[in-house]
């Protein structure tokens, strides 16, 4: 049974089953790719981490978004992330 979306004021929010819990990290990437494979634990995170589908409420975007619990994290998955 797949868990129930997440509703925010910016996105609607589907959880990924690998994610160990439903938190929404403060350090947020959004990834306009719905299909391309995003696999945080190869950019080596040091805290915590959560993915989910996303539709972006403002326009209309499908994509997904990896939460972080670090900033530095998230910056160095901004800056490795190559959809394929």
């Amino acid at each position: 049974m797949s868990e129930a979306a997440i509703t925010t004021a910016v996105y609607k929010l589907f959880p990924s089953p690998r994610n160990r819990s439903r938190t929404i990290y403060a350090y947020e990437v959004f990834v306009p790719h719905p299909y391309a494979l995003v696999d945080p634990p190869s950019y080596g995170p040091q805290g915590q981490w959560t993915l989910f589908a996303a539709h972006r409420l403002a326009d209309g975007k499908n994509g997904q978004l990896v939460t972080f619990e670090l900033e530095a994290d998230a910056n160095r998955f901004n800056a490795r992330f190559v959809p394929d």
